[in-house]
């Protein structure tokens, strides 16, 4: 039977200091641990030569003779661990984004899938808000209740975080001809192209069941004065 029976679930009679009293553990002798020798800091070695005195203290590890002028700086040890990035709850694949940062700040966008690295693979689609196939941080996204059903859209193998790092290219000393040259403009790769239509095809097919959804992916999202973003129901 406990010494400390319960007044009701949760409360016992007796407070944590009456019980240590009662069961008397104060009173009991620790064992005293064993000391550990204590580690052996010089060593006596034997010197030749009469006037030598025959035997020198010599200290086991031998101290450092240089010393730094200023104080080596040290790199600070991080205890971070790398955990995998997880996806908001309200964010599921079709479901219509808005981005709140960078170059397409707010357009609305189509979530297709997380990407090994956690950020966001969305499309506009181009043809509709020319959005293209690109990566987003979720941070900088706002999940709305509109949805698209992709269910029919075949992601390429290929786009992944590998496909969206941008290529080294040889550097050529610039001149002025080509600083100022107009004609030239850069080129987008046929491949990526090619993975743009075949995405964005089908998306637009389920866009186009839904009546007013299109016009809704191609409107940019702002506030007017007095708007309140948290009160919103997006």
């Amino acid at each position: 039977m406990t010494k400390n029976p319960a007044l009701i679930p949760g409360v016992a009679t007796l407070s944590r200091s009456s019980a240590f009293k009662n069961k008397g553990l104060f009173n009991r002798k620790k064992a005293a641990s064993a000391k550990q020798a204590a580690p052996v800091q010089t060593l006596v070695k034997k010197v030749g030569g009469a006037k030598n005195g025959g035997s020198r203290t010599v200290p086991v590890q031998r101290i450092a003779k240089f010393y730094p002028a200023e104080d080596v700086p040290k790199n600070k040890v991080t205890r971070k661990t790398i955990r995998p990035a997880v996806t908001r709850s309200s964010i599921t694949p079709g479901t219509v984004l808005i981005l709140v940062a960078g170059r397409f700040a707010g357009k609305r966008v189509v979530f297709l899938k997380t990407l090994d690295s956690g950020l966001l693979l969305v499309s506009g689609p181009f043809k509709i808000n020319g959005v293209p196939l690109r990566r987003v941080n979720q941070a900088f996204v706002i999940a709305t209740s509109a949805k698209v059903d992709i269910g029919k859209v075949k992601i390429p193998a290929t786009v992944n975080d590998a496909y969206f790092k941008a290529g080294k290219e040889a550097k050529s000393k610039a001149t002025d001809a080509a600083l100022f040259d107009a004609s030239v403009k850069k080129t987008v790769d046929a491949a990526r192209v090619a993975d743009q239509k075949s995405v964005d095809a089908a998306i637009i097919a389920a866009v186009k069941k839904t009546p007013l959804l299109k016009a809704y992916l191609n409107a940019s999202f702002a506030l007017s004065k007095g708007q309140a973003p948290h009160l919103i129901k997006y």
